[in-house]
């Protein structure tokens, strides 16, 4: 008898993001904390210390984590003194997941606010220099009425004092 395994295993989406960080275990935990996270695997490298492979699960969605290594593709932005990219998580309640996440240790990059398009939305940096977008869909717009409130909203925070 012939067992059919699934390409897509059961559980997983077709797109997982993966994050490389300065000590993982310690990312772990912070994710658990500011997140909910929970971690459902964990793999260490041959020196039994370093996390080469960790899933954790947030809300429905996976999130794979590694420890950055010598000889990896991927650096942590710590090594790059920056990010490429940020993580969107679609949360329950913005103004909760914004306050778990600073009293966890995340730092503050945008406050909780009812964005143009429709979401109420904030963004924080982790402690390994990720982003995270927490957003809350709060109304259905149109593509146009999207366009008039992001229009305002450009002119207006154009017309704000730098």
């Amino acid at each position: 008898m012939t067992h059919h395994v699934r390409p897509i295993r059961e559980g997983y989406h077709t797109a997982v993001p993966g994050i490389v960080v300065r000590n993982a275990a310690k990312a772990v935990a912070f994710y658990q904390a500011a997140l909910g996270a929970v971690e459902s695997n964990r793999m260490h490298g041959p020196d039994g210390k370093s996390i080469i492979h960790s899933e954790l699960q947030i809300g429905d969605s996976k999130v794979f984590l590694a420890d950055e290594g010598e000889g990896m593709s991927t650096k942590s932005p710590e090594t790059l003194h920056g990010t490429t990219g940020s993580i969107h998580l679609n949360v329950e309640d913005t103004d909760a997941a914004f306050q778990r996440a600073i009293k966890a240790g995340a730092k503050p990059i945008m406050p909780p606010m009812d964005m143009f398009w429709g979401d109420r939305y904030a963004q924080v940096s982790d402690p390994f220099g990720h982003v995270w977008g927490l957003g809350t869909h709060q109304e259905d717009l149109t593509p146009e009425e999207m366009e008039k409130r992001a229009a305002a909203f450009y002119q207006k925070m154009a017309a704000q004092p730098r």
